[in-house]
């Protein structure tokens, strides 16, 4: 028969426990909720042998022991007066041992009292510290939430530059029969520090180059936030293998701290190149050369070759930075485009200057394109260039064109939510120095949402329009096709669109494409997709979306997201097959 203890364990007499050499011991906690009876399952050495070899005179111990050692795993969640009650019994060689908690009430903070030096007080981040810890009123005393909440108060004072400061008083005063506590604390803050000089070590620029980046000056008041965000900038700019910010406290004098930066220079030169394939392109090779800085300046200098077999690209661009807040620089670029899709057929050269900034919260571009070449749409298959109804052209246009554009992701590997947006407006000045009049607007935005652990959600969409009266002089970079890896899967790249009088595709002068894609990963790495596109590109009002729809494999690799889609035309009665799609690249 059963006894009971005098702490309330129900446990057989240790005389009718059948003894054996080797056994193991699986615990069951009833009666609190999945934090408290997580906290009791680590607080109880019974836990310890659920994969150990233990006797019944070890068990008899371990239960014994056990509602003292419940109340101690409680009291820092504020239960003074946890009680456990339970069983045990052998099944097979190991040990069911059930403990039945009543965690009692817990003790709530009645009163917060905080002190504080009245100049600390004043600063935003303590005083939102401290209302931390004024939110523990009415709240039940959790130790763990109290620690944080008063450790947040001292590091928010370091932080903002009171480095001498010291907590003179805690103490929190629990009445256990009134089940209430009172919490009291004080600090003295002391001097609070200023910025003195900014030092460079082992930089390869000039001193007033990397001046730029220091996000305070002499007299600030010390911040380490600010300090934070000079090392993310200079990691960020690419200059360096080693940055180390350090404030040199230890020879803090009359309340200025001076800072030095331990700079070792990054490989100066970075080559590229290796073969790829994309279902847009072909396969093809791919090489690059990219000086990191070229002066003390901080000038950056980037060219880049590619032979694909339907893509031939070879470009420069030219990066004066001007580190700040803003992040701004003046770039200058060229690049020659050799492009031959199913539809159409251009070489051209294009020359920019732009200015790239950040701009409330968004990446900002407003420069000036002079785009030049030749050009023939209406392209079908391997056919020659004197067929019937091709549209041949030769024009230079000169526009200004402004972007804006903006993303925020989880993971830049694997973005479980996150979302992309981009903006771009270009236009002639009616004639001036080109051969055609536009204006255009593209909008292209995605959104990435997780659900039930292992599943994402992707959303798509592009929107576009052209206003001219010279549609014809325009190149294909600058009208409207749709069709392709990014597009509407299941159909060729730049495929679809309005047709001429000879059924051929000369792109259009509105766009309007979007995509529903689900994916659900078997493992870490690889998952599958399904996914249906839809869109066009159209003339007027002349809309008429096309359907593509099919499945993918997802693979993250070490070399980054690829994806292979296989898509088919749904609804078309002059599209058929099957179409593969292959894309590697970030998901934003």
């Amino acid at each position: 028969m059963r006894r009971t203890r005098r702490h309330g364990l129900l446990l057989l007499p240790w005389f009718l426990v059948p003894t054996i050499a080797q056994a193991g011991i699986v615990l069951t906690v009833d009666g609190v909720d999945e934090n408290l009876r997580n906290a009791v399952v680590s607080g109880v050495e019974l836990s310890q042998y659920a994969a150990r070899d233990v006797t019944a005179a070890q068990v008899r111990r371990l239960y014994e022991n056990a509602p003292d050692e419940v109340q101690a795993a409680l009291r820092p969640y504020g239960y003074y007066e946890a009680t456990a009650t339970g069983d045990m019994r052998q099944v097979g060689k190991d040990w069911q041992v059930t403990l039945h908690v009543v965690p009692g009430v817990p003790v709530k903070v009645t009163s917060v009292n905080v002190e504080i030096d009245e100049e600390a007080g004043k600063v935003p981040a303590i005083r939102r510290a401290v209302r931390g810890i004024q939110n523990l009123k009415d709240q039940p005393l959790n130790d763990g939430v109290y620690d944080g909440a008063r450790d947040a108060v001292s590091g928010a004072l370091t932080a903002t530059g009171f480095l001498d400061a010291r907590i003179v008083t805690r103490r929190v005063e629990v009445n256990r029969a009134e089940h209430t506590a009172a919490v009291n604390l004080k600090w003295e803050a002391g001097r609070r520090y200023r910025y003195g000089v900014v030092r460079f070590k082992n930089s390869q620029f000039r001193e007033d180059f990397l001046d730029r980046y220091v996000p305070f000056r002499k007299g600030d008041y010390f911040s380490q936030s600010q300090l934070l965000e000079l090392q993310q900038a200079l990691n960020g700019a690419d200059y360096f293998a080693v940055v180390n910010v350090i404030p040199d406290t230890d020879d803090a004098k009359d309340g200025t701290i001076d800072i030095n930066v331990e700079l070792a220079p990054a490989k100066r030169t970075i080559y590229t190149g290796g073969p790829f394939f994309g279902t847009d392109t072909g396969a093809g090779l791919r090489g690059g050369i990219e000086k990191r800085w070229i002066n003390d300046r901080g000038h950056k200098w980037k060219n880049e070759l590619v032979l694909a077999q339907r893509l031939k690209t070879v470009s420069t661009l030219y990066q004066i930075p001007m580190p700040g807040p803003n992040q701004r620089s003046f770039n200058f670029g060229a690049n020659f485009r050799d492009a031959n899709t199913v539809t159409s057929k251009s070489r051209t050269v294009q020359l920019v200057a732009n200015e790239t900034r950040l701009w409330h919260g968004w990446t900002r571009t407003i420069g000036v394109n002079v785009l030049s070449g030749t050009f023939t749409v209406g392209k079908r298959g391997g056919e020659g260039d004197n067929a019937e109804g091709l549209e041949r052209g030769r024009s230079t246009l000169l526009y200004p064109e402004v972007t804006l554009s903006r993303k925020k992701g989880d993971n830049p590997t694997f973005v479980r939510n996150g979302w992309s947006l981009t903006l771009t407006g270009r236009s002639t000045a009616g004639t001036l120095l080109s051969d055609a009049s536009f204006s255009q607007v593209i909008g292209d935005a995605k959104w990435i949402h997780s659900f039930w652990g292992r599943n994402r959600l992707i959303l798509r969409g592009t929107a576009g329009k052209i206003w001219t009266d010279n549609f014809s002089d325009l190149p294909p970079q600058l009208r409207f096709f749709a069709g392709g890896d990014r597009s509407v899967r299941g159909y060729d790249f730049e495929s679809i669109g309005p047709r001429n009088a000879f059924n051929r595709v000369i792109g259009g002068e509105g766009l309007l494409v979007g995509s529903t894609e689900v994916e659900h990963y078997f493992t870490r790495n690889w998952g599958m997709a399904a996914f249906v596109d839809a869109g066009n590109a159209f003339t007027g009002t002349d809309y008429s979306p096309r359907v593509g729809a099919g499945l993918g494999v997802r693979w993250l690799s070490p070399v980054g997201m690829i994806r292979a889609d296989i898509g088919v035309p749904v609804g078309d009665k002059n599209e058929h097959g099957i179409h593969l799609h292959v894309v590697i690249g970030p998901d934003l």
